[in-house]
């Protein structure tokens, strides 16, 4: 019998590893994951943060971020972001 996770207990085992979130805008934000709430809102440390232009990405770093939840699109555990 094949065994099932569901999708915040994967959340939850990737607190303290890398983690590249895509948001709904044009936004990503690759970073480590320090914790999270029932609605996934985020707190990473060490990120860096990709904004897409018509000009090119845009990288910015900063020490640490809150992510909304209700903006976040896909999580791609243990990965550095689009430059991976």
């Amino acid at each position: 019998m094949a065994s099932q996770i569901l999708p915040l207990e994967l959340i939850d085992r990737c607190i303290g590893s890398r983690i590249w979130v895509i948001m709904k805008n044009d936004r990503e934000f690759s970073g480590t994951l320090l914790g999270f709430d029932d609605f996934v809102n985020m707190v990473l440390e060490d990120v860096t943060e990709f904004e897409i232009t018509a000009e090119g990405t845009k990288k910015t770093s900063l020490n640490q971020t809150l992510l909304n939840g209700n903006n976040i699109c896909m999580l791609i555990p243990g990965s550095n972001g689009p430059e991976d």
